[in-house]
């Protein structure tokens, strides 16, 4: 029996979560595969009953679809669909530095160069699951330099619902991957140097602007390919 499962009842429904929907922003689940929900428990070692609610909360959260005596689906993610999720992450990400920020502590800062020195690595020879792997984990980490609770709990869910459009936008050869890499550790070093100075609102704004542009950048390829389908 997995590790994870010596643990308490709440525990291993946040380890069964994370781990889905983990799986459907790094495409392993890809948009239209139906979960076996028997599959899944035994993997898992738990019974229907719990890993149905893990499911049901993956549907609220927008990954999968319940569909009444046939099964559950990953959903699609697409960008014009999910234009406003990521709007809305633009304005929220600029709270965390004035809503209960947490000053990072030793620990923070030996994960962060952790992360940064993979992002060099990635740079030097990555690949987008690679990537998408470490922009997760950087969400992570960041997310706790602000102990307001709602406001994590509500750029997660944005995050999460919009995280599998990167990828498929890269795996679809519509990116600069290369540029992509050196943007993003670029953004890691500013972040770092803000937080050195405790600087917690500059490393909002920094997310923030990271955020935007990205978004441009996804929008821009799938907008031109839409504007050739129709010549």
């Amino acid at each position: 029996m997995p590790k994870a499962f010596t643990h308490t009842a709440r525990d291993r429904h946040a380890v069964m979560h994370h781990e889905i929907r983990h799986r459907i922003c790094l495409l392993d689940y890809p948009p239209g595969l139906r979960l076996s929900e028997a599959e899944l428990a035994e993997e898992f070692g738990t019974s229907r009953s719990p890993l149905r609610r893990v499911l049901a909360r993956l549907e609220d959260e927008g990954l999968v679809q319940s569909v009444h005596g046939v099964g559950t689906f990953v959903t699609d993610a697409d960008i014009e669909a999910l234009a406003q999720a990521y709007r809305l992450r633009v304005e929220l990400v600029a709270l965390t530095g004035r809503l209960d920020p947490v000053p990072p502590d030793l620990a923070f800062m030996e994960a962060l160069d952790s992360l940064i020195a993979q992002s060099a690595d990635i740079i030097a020879s990555g690949t987008p699951r690679r990537f998408t792997q470490l922009d997760m984990d950087v969400f992570c980490l960041l997310s706790g330099l602000t102990s307001n609770t709602p406001l994590r709990q509500i750029q997660e869910r944005l995050y999460y619902g919009t995280k599998r459009i990167w990828l498929k936008t890269a795996i679809a050869a519509r990116l600069d991957l290369d540029a992509e890499y050196r943007i993003f550790h670029q953004e890691l070093l500013d972040i770092r140097r803000a937080l050195k100075v405790g600087d917690l609102e500059s490393v909002a704004h920094i997310q923030r602007a990271h955020i935007s542009m990205s978004f441009k950048r996804l929008v821009q390829p799938q907008r031109a390919i839409d504007g050739d389908a129709k010549l």
